[in-house]
Parts: C-alpha cells; structure tokens; sequence
C-alpha cells in the first residue's frame, strides 16, 4: 500500500505496482467467480477478469440478458449458467445485480453462501440498508465490496484502452483471514485504477448523495435553471444551449479534468474570471444547504426506502421509462440532438 496526500490529507492506498496483475492472479488461482448479473456492471467486470486470464463464469437468468451474455463470448453450460448453478459452482460469488434485483434473488443466492466463499458487492446499498432488504449474509463467509468510480461501461472501455478506472473497496465480514487479498486482487483483475479503502456504510451513502447530487440530479436542475432563464429572457434553444451545456461538456470540462479547476479558469478570459470568482460563492452557499439536506435524506435511509418502494412495484419501468421520455423529449435534450450532428467530427456520419 501507498500513502498519498490527497489536499493535505494523508490516504493510503493500493496501486497496480505493489499489488501486481500477476500477484492477484496468483490469489485467486484456485478461485471460481461467478458474476450474478449482466446489467450495468457485470458485463464490463467479468469480461475483464476474464481477458486479465481469471478463473470467471457468469449467471444470469433467462432472456434478453442471457443472450447479450452469449453475444459478448459467454458460453452456456460452459461459462454461462443460470443464477443457482453459477452460485453452487463458485467459491467468490460477485453480486452485481440492481439493487432491486439483489432483494428478490437474495434467498437463492443465500443458498449457496457455504462456509468460507466469498460474497462480492459493488455497492453498499444491500447490506448497509439490509434491515430494509433484508440481505442479512451468513457469519461464515467473507463479505467485501470493490466499487469502481463510474459506470460498467467506463470500466470496459478504459480497459480496453490500457487504463483504470479508479475503485473503493471495504471489508465487511474477515472470516478466512483471506478478504482483504480476495478483494484487492479482484479490484486489480476487474481493471482498476487504484483503489481506496472505505466501509459498506460509507461507501452506500456518499454513492446514493453522489448520484442524487454533482453527478446526476443536480448537474441536470443546474443546466435547466440556466436554459429557462436564457430562453426566457429572449434567447434562442441554439445560443441557449451553447452556452449552458455544449460549452461545459466540450471545452471546459476537460480542462478541469486535466488539471483542475483553477487551469480551466486560467484558460478563460479575464472577463470569465472574474465573474465565476465573484458567482462561485453565491452558488456555493445557495447549494450547500440543499446538498446537506440530500446528505441527511441518504444518511437516515430515507433515499434507500424510497429506491426500495419504487422500484418493487411491478410496473416500475414502465414509470421510469415515462419519465426518462419526458426528459428526452424536452426542449433543452432535442437541442442537443441537432447540436451534436453538427459537431465537425460528425460531418461524415
């Protein structure tokens, strides 16, 4: 492990060059890893501990899903099984189905959570809220959780371009003495850029308040605030989209990306200076309480219970896909559509 000072914080952390691609292979040698799931995160973690040369099989049910498996190289009765059978055959069992799915398959997979396997999370959602899930595990069995700081297909992709994706990762359960290697090998086989240590608690909670605030819901309240009020006040979608969305995503994201905020600043004008420096204050304390408020919500599992009550109704996607309807469709995401077509890069498609 590494110390390595993160704003004047002092983190350790695990790094490809200490724990090598090689060592990992060799912790789990006599390892059977079934990945339960072909959803958001299966298909990118188990095809790259797969091509990393793992001992890996899949398990997922019947239907559309078990043949995008087979279609990406899975092969039935060979390294595609069904739920249980992958479950009886493995030793580390990664649990990667939504956590919806994880609540309804739980008593099947429980069966198999034999003494010594291993059970594998990527979120902490299951078992941090498991008084409201009801994924209580065996107190036989390891229970750990690597988390990668993006989406399935992000993991796949900057693989496949020699990169990682970075990873959290959290013992729950020790009962082999073998977790903390089992765990840090399968976050270095599934292609991870390095990994930081933090609990099932910790890990459930800044995720849910994550995906709730910078990253998903609140990017999308802050681009349409600014869209309405352009377009309000006189501005067309085009200009008002340029300057809202187009701009961020594609010139100044990756300057900050690149070398942080204060570079992107230093790459604008001095009248753009200017105001982000007088504005980011406002903004920071109008947000802040809000953001408190989401932290508080997450926390005391209230966002949980309503994931939970949500997505158990039968005709939850049905909702869910009205919903992400009416937000493609408005004017703001149309936009974008003819934005993007005419991006130079795309005068040839």
């Amino acid at each position: 492990m590494a110390k390595l000072n993160f704003g004047g914080v002092e983190e350790t952390v695990v790094t490809r060059e200490e724990f090598t691609l090689d060592h990992a292979r060799e912790v789990l040698k006599d390892e059977t890893i079934a990945v339960i799931g072909y959803g958001v995160q299966g298909p990118g973690q188990s095809l790259n501990l797969k091509d990393n040369g793992f001992n890996v099989i899949v398990g997922q049910r019947q239907g559309k899903t078990f043949e995008k498996a087979i279609a990406d190289g899975w092969v039935p009765g060979e390294t595609l099984f069904g739920i249980e059978e992958a479950c009886q055959k493995a030793s580390i069992i990664m649990c990667l189905l939504s956590d919806a799915a994880v609540m309804s398959v739980w008593p099947t997979i429980k069966k198999y959570l034999t003494p010594g396997k291993a059970l594998y999370f990527s979120h902490g959602f299951a078992i941090t809220w498991n008084d409201r899930t009801g994924c209580v595990p065996p107190s036989d069995i390891d229970v750990i959780m690597v988390a990668p700081k993006g989406s399935g297909t992000s993991l796949r992709t900057m693989f496949l371009e020699g990169r990682g994706l970075n990873s959290s990762y959290a013992i729950y359960q020790d009962v082999t003495g073998k977790a903390y290697d089992r765990t840090i090998a399968l976050g270095i086989g599934i292609g991870s850029g390095y990994l930081f240590e933090t609990t099932f608690q910790r890990e459930a909670t800044s995720d849910l308040t994550g995906e709730r605030g910078s990253l998903m819901g609140a990017i999308q309240g802050l681009l349409l605030a600014q869209y309405e009020v352009l377009r309000e006040n006189g501005h067309s979608p085009s200009e008002a989209f340029n300057e809202t969305v187009e701009e961020l995503t594609q010139s100044l994201m990756p300057l900050f990306a690149q070398k942080g905020m204060d570079w992107m600043y230093a790459n604008c004008s001095t009248t753009a200076q200017r105001g982000a420096l007088d504005w980011m204050g406002p903004f920071h304390d109008a947000i802040k309480p809000v953001m408190q408020k989401l932290y508080d919500s997450v926390k005391s599992g209230h966002e949980a219970q309503i994931s939970i009550d949500a997505n158990s109704k039968p005709d939850y996607r049905v909702g869910l896909e009205a919903e992400l309807k009416a937000l493609r469709e408005s004017e703001m995401w149309q936009t974008a559509v003819t934005v993007r077509k005419l991006r130079p890069e795309n005068d040839d498609k």
